[in-house]
């Protein structure tokens, strides 16, 4: 009986090693495989050829790879897994370098744009203010150092923008009121000051220098927020590239790419959704960016599209010059009734004298329109449309990082599913695929993944994109809010942003808490802890 099944099997196999061929590594005809093609291969890759099999051998020592026949010693498996890894790394890299590319030219065409508008309309500021004459001519610097503190704001200097624009024209009402006095006549400090203080109620230069604060303000703080939200979202795709693949993610790796080759399948590409599997799992932290990544680039969005609406950023700064020359021109109109009420307020001059002021002529030459130039229109409606299509085609960049992987390594071709390599053999892959996100590789079949432990430097970013989207959100309001402020808003109170600095020490009316009512209330508890820690004691005591 024995004897006949074992004829049975000799007929059916063929007279080589007992067991089956697969199992044994041979061929129909009882030869082993030649590993040449994967020697071959595996020298190209940059390895030697020590301790590489001649011909195959059976997989029991294997790893990550199935079981069976192969060509790879658990040392190849090693070594082609962490290559996987960093050939997997460096295409993570490669599109983090490209989309930081694209940041960068954003950012650089935007300030470039921006900094041009600066630029020309401080080149105005002679043939718009020269009609002024003395207040002009015998003070620049006072004008050029308001266009040098703007400048430097927009670069990120800590300039209190509100408090810059209040001292220029408290600067230039010292300016002008020197100018219609007198020659003769010497200004104490104490004097200017309370010249200075009748602004508010006087109003020496009319609505020109409200109005125009409002516009350069809200225009400096949204184009200085945009141009930082830019810098920081090319700073989180720099450092989220950098983080490292996992070792549950090398081994899943090394099965996708690899593991073809030591079974004898080179031809064989990945299924696509098999790779789908994998790299959700693997980039599952990135993907968790996605929901602050596309509210970041919603708002710079909205922050771009705010350039244009009226009044424009360009017809902002352009007409900075004109409405200081509008000012100006009010406060002479006006100087008499000014100074006679200074007179009232601060008392008369020891020499008083009103100057010679501008003839009416001159004062009716507004050196520039309110309006820019109808070329400036144009080109900022370009520079907003550019930038808005750029921003929309990397907003869904985290969930789409691991296609456009999978696009480079595995088998796209619906024809081919059936052929393709499924991590066990060359078969159509059945499992479905997984969600983006940590939470949704909780039964991915490809990574092991502990949805419970997030990475810390993923998250940290993940906070940096929140805070800058609450400081363009608050930018499109005129409000500069500092990053340590946005910070209040992370922490879940759901109270919003705390502007002022002191939210979190004040109560709603302003009434202080009722300290004895708070005594009164924690002495109770405090009684009932001190009895309950006391009791365990007594009872020990007693038993003793």
């Amino acid at each position: 009986m024995f004897l006949s099944w074992t004829l049975v099997v000799w007929v059916c196999l063929g007279p080589g090693v007992p067991g089956s061929g697969a199992a044994n590594s041979t061929s129909l005809n009882g030869k082993a495989r030649s590993c040449s093609d994967l020697r071959q291969f595996y020298t190209g890759k940059g390895f030697t050829l020590n301790g590489v099999p001649r011909e195959e051998m059976s997989g029991e020592h294997l790893r990550m790879c199935p079981q069976g026949p192969t060509c790879c010693t658990g040392p190849m498996e090693e070594g082609l897994a962490r290559l996987g890894t960093q050939e997997t790394q460096d295409l993570i890299r490669e599109a983090g370098r490209s989309l930081q590319a694209a940041l960068n030219a954003l950012y650089r065409s935007f300030d470039s744009y921006f900094m041009d508008l600066h630029a020309k309309s401080e080149r105005s500021l002679q043939d718009t203010l020269s009609p002024l004459g003395a207040v002009y001519s015998q003070n620049v610097r006072l004008y050029t150092d308001l266009y040098a503190d703007l400048r430097r704001y927009y670069r990120g200097s800590a300039l209190n923008l509100d408090e810059t624009v209040s001292e220029f024209w408290f600067r230039l009402l010292e300016v002008a009121f020197k100018n219609a006095a007198a020659a003769k006549t010497s200004l104490s400090e104490e004097y200017l000051e309370c010249v200075a203080k009748q602004r508010d109620v006087l109003r020496p230069f009319g609505e020109a220098p409200r109005d125009m604060k409002a516009k350069v303000t809200r225009a400096f703080v949204t184009a200085r927020s945009f141009a930082q939200g830019l810098s920081v979202a090319g700073e989180v795709v720099k450092k989220v590239s950098q983080v490292s693949l996992s070792p549950e993610c090398e081994r899943a790796l090394m099965k996708l790419v690899y593991c073809p080759h030591c079974r004898g399948l080179p031809s064989a590409k990945p299924c696509l959704n098999y790779c789908s599997n994998v790299m959700k799992g693997c980039l599952a932290n990135q993907a968790d960016l996605d929901a602050e990544w596309q509210n970041l680039i919603d708002t710079l969005l909205q922050v771009a599209s705010s350039f244009s609406t009226e009044p424009s950023v360009d017809v902002v700064l352009s007409s900075i010059p004109a409405r200081i020359f509008e000012a100006v021109g009010y406060l002479q109109d006006s100087m008499d009734t000014f100074t006679a009420k200074v007179y009232q307020m601060c008392g008369a001059l020891d020499e008083s004298g009103t100057g010679s002021p501008p003839s009416q002529e001159q004062q009716r030459k507004k050196g520039a329109s309110l309006t820019a130039h109808p070329t400036a229109g144009l080109l900022l409606e370009v520079q907003v449309s550019d930038l808005s299509s750029k921003l929309r085609e990397m907003q869904q960049y985290w969930v789409q990082l691991p296609a456009a992987l999978c696009s480079k390594l595995a088998s796209s071709s619906s024809s081919s599913q059936d052929k393709c390599w499924n991590g066990m053999a060359k078969a159509r892959y059945l499992p479905e695929v997984m969600g983006d996100g940590l939470a949704n590789q909780i039964n991915n079949p490809e990574v092991d993944i502990d949805i419970t432990k997030p990475d810390m430097t993923i998250r940290q970013q993940i906070m940096q994109l929140k805070m800058m989207s609450n400081r363009l959100k608050n930018a499109l309001d005129g409000n500069d809010v500092d990053f340590q402020d946005a910070s209040d808003d992370i922490s879940g109170s759901g109270s919003g942003m705390c502007q002022t600095g002191h939210c979190a020490r004040s109560r709603p009316g302003g009434y202080p808490p009722d300290n004895n009512r708070v005594r009164a209330g924690a002495e109770p508890q405090g009684r009932l802890c001190r009895i309950l820690i006391l009791f365990p004691l007594a009872v020990l005591l007693l038993l003793r």
